[in-house]
């Protein structure tokens, strides 16, 4: 446990030093601690030390976390592909979709979200970098997309994501999120003030410092927390 509060001290230390140099609040992002892998105690763990949101990549792994650990009331995220068949499961159990990259798939998620339950926030993916094996919605075709899911009534549109190519140094970091950050500002201008975007879920271990200095508000992390994985 005091390798585990070690570990998040740093990365705490990490996002005080860059929220400040981008004289940003550090209360306006989001430690979205990756737990893909990670088994429920693991978890429990991170929990205990005041984290309380996770993501998950994998949806009958995350059910049963989800499921063992419903009592600390945690804050659940996917953010693994969504394919049609577990738009369902994704609906009825999570508070957040980071990766929605078709307008199909937001559709099928509102119309399948509980009527009991708060719209599910979600963020449309971005494939800024414009490559063949990653999914997402072009900057071009991300203002049409935003236009049909903020009129559907079960969802709440958050804002945008993105996963850019590796880069070398900050500088270069920079670029794809900043290029997320003005598709926001672009979407923003047609919306109206209740439906504007406020998330821009970008940026993890290695470009985090980047992704804040472009105005990410969640930032994914999940090695730096849990330690390495193990391998099968």
């Amino acid at each position: 446990m005091d390798d585990l509060v070690t570990k998040i001290a740093v990365i705490e230390s990490r996002l005080c030093a860059v929220t400040s140099i981008a004289e940003r609040d550090r209360k306006d992002v989001l430690l979205l601690a990756v737990s893909k892998t990670r088994n429920a105690e693991s978890i429990r763990q991170v929990a205990e030390t005041g984290i309380k949101s996770f993501g998950e990549n994998y949806l009958q792994e995350a059910l049963a976390k989800i499921a063992s650990l419903q009592s600390l009331d945690l804050d659940w995220h996917f953010i693994g592909p969504i394919q049609s068949n577990k738009t369902r499961q994704i609906s009825e159990n999570f508070a957040w979709a980071h990766s929605v990259d078709r307008v199909k798939i937001a559709q099928r998620l509102n119309d399948q979200r509980p009527s009991h339950m708060a719209p599910l926030n979600i963020c449309m993916q971005i494939n800024i970098d414009k490559e063949a094996t990653k999914s997402g919605f072009s900057a071009e075709q991300a203002l049409p997309a935003a236009l049909e899911i903020t009129a559907l009534p079960n969802l709440n549109l958050r804002g945008l994501m993105a996963i850019p190519a590796a880069r070398e140094n900050i500088e270069a970091q920079r670029l794809p999120f900043a290029k997320l950050r003005l598709l926001l500002e672009d979407i923003n201008r047609s919306l109206d003030n209740s439906e504007k975007l406020d998330t821009l879920s970008m940026g993890m271990s290695a470009d985090l410092e980047a992704a804040i200095l472009e105005q990410a508000t969640i930032v994914r992390v999940g090695t730096d927390i849990f330690g390495p994985r193990s391998t099968k």
